[in-house]
């Protein structure tokens, strides 16, 4: 953890949602029209989580549930031992940023900072002098010296996502909540903020929780990454643990290039097409299943060895040469690197050694 930013104080909490059932407008628990479904997750203070998932998952909806900008149908939202399942968006002091940035426009970069702390009541206001040293000390935070009298029109999309950051610290929140921060940017300057963020966090030490729809994203984050699918958390855990041990179908095939091949388990062993593969199948269950491959896990070689497949493309990249290869006695296609020293055509035969599979067994 790095040095805490002057002036900001942090009061970080941790973060605890219990049983919270969200049901869409004019429906009902009979009809399972549910935005979210039972869903718990806890997080620890000073904890930077992602919430991941597709369009229509849920994950924005739990995030606007834990600010207090919607209310869930069902379950409890706990800020420390605090139970802030009733309270306001401002009772629970959050810092909040959208993905439009929500600037005022009339205000200058500082003012904006400043807003939230100009409009308490007089009596929970701080000083002038407070006020203005807490937002030179934001300004110089999120890297906009001597921009602090500039108007947002004046400023780039990167540069105003930085302001509204600052203005969401301004408060001193409890919490941090950012709802898809980098979705307007391109992709460079996502990529540069990235890392920005992950600094600002590890210097000010809130409690964040960011929605995004970009693996890449959560996984350079986050310190835990939560995945969304149909209203229910498919998996919490490390970004290395997601990624290298995803618990389901959905986070393997969400988490990146995916491949399935239907296979049979039996007598301890994994068959494609008669053929015994070097897969382990312990734990696995007699029957039909799913062989998931990465691209990035397969290996390209003669056909001696491997699973047999034929090569229906080649194709060059800057890195190398990439084939698009069929898979023995399937319609499955998957595309390898070619090793440097291969130099096969098309149609010719080829084996597929896996550096790494994972079976799941068959819907």
């Amino acid at each position: 953890m790095g040095t805490k930013a002057p002036g900001i104080a942090t009061g970080a909490v941790g973060i605890r949602v219990s049983g919270i059932e969200k049901y869409f407008e004019g429906t009902t628990a009979a009809n399972g029209a549910r935005a979210l479904r039972g869903v718990d997750l806890a997080i620890q203070p000073g904890e930077l989580v992602a919430l991941l998932g597709p369009s229509g998952s849920g994950k924005t909806t739990l995030l606007r549930i834990i600010a207090g900008l919607e209310f869930a149908t069902a379950g409890n939202v706990f800020f420390g031992a605090e139970d802030a399942t009733h309270l306001t968006v401002q009772q629970r002091r959050v810092g909040f940023v959208f993905q439009h940035y929500a600037l005022f426009k009339h205000l200058s970069v500082a003012d904006n900072i400043a807003y939230g702390l100009n409009v308490r009541p007089r009596a929970e206001r701080p000083s002038s002098a407070i006020i203005k040293q807490r937002v030179a000390d934001l300004i110089d935070l999120v890297q906009l010296s001597d921009l602090g009298g500039r108007y947002p029109a004046q400023l780039s999309g990167g540069q105003r996502q930085r302001v509204a950051l600052a203005r969401a610290l301004a408060v001193e929140p409890r919490v941090l909540l950012l709802d898809e921060p980098f979705g307007a940017l391109d992709a460079k300057v996502r990529k540069d903020l990235r890392r920005w963020l992950r600094d600002i966090h590890d210097r000010t030490g809130h409690t964040t929780v960011f929605v995004t729809h970009d693996q890449d994203e959560a996984l350079e984050l986050a310190d835990r990454v939560a995945i969304l699918n149909n209203g229910r958390i498919e998996q919490v855990g490390t970004p290395d643990d997601i990624y290298e041990n995803p618990a389901s179908p959905f986070v393997l095939s969400f988490l990146g290039d995916t491949v399935s091949l239907p296979v049979d388990v039996r007598e301890r062993g994994v068959w494609l097409a008669g053929d015994r593969l070097d897969v382990d199948a312990s734990g696995a269950e007699d029957g039909r299943a799913d062989l998931f491959l990465r691209p990035n896990e397969v290996f390209l070689t003669g056909p001696e060895v491997g699973i047999p497949g034929i090569i229906v493309s080649l194709r060059r990249t800057v890195s190398g040469r990439r084939a698009e290869v069929r898979v023995a006695l399937s319609d499955t296609l998957i595309e390898v690197d070619v090793p440097s020293e291969f130099s096969p055509a098309v149609n010719d035969r080829v084996g597929l050694v896996l550096k790494k599979a994972r079976l799941f067994s068959a819907p």
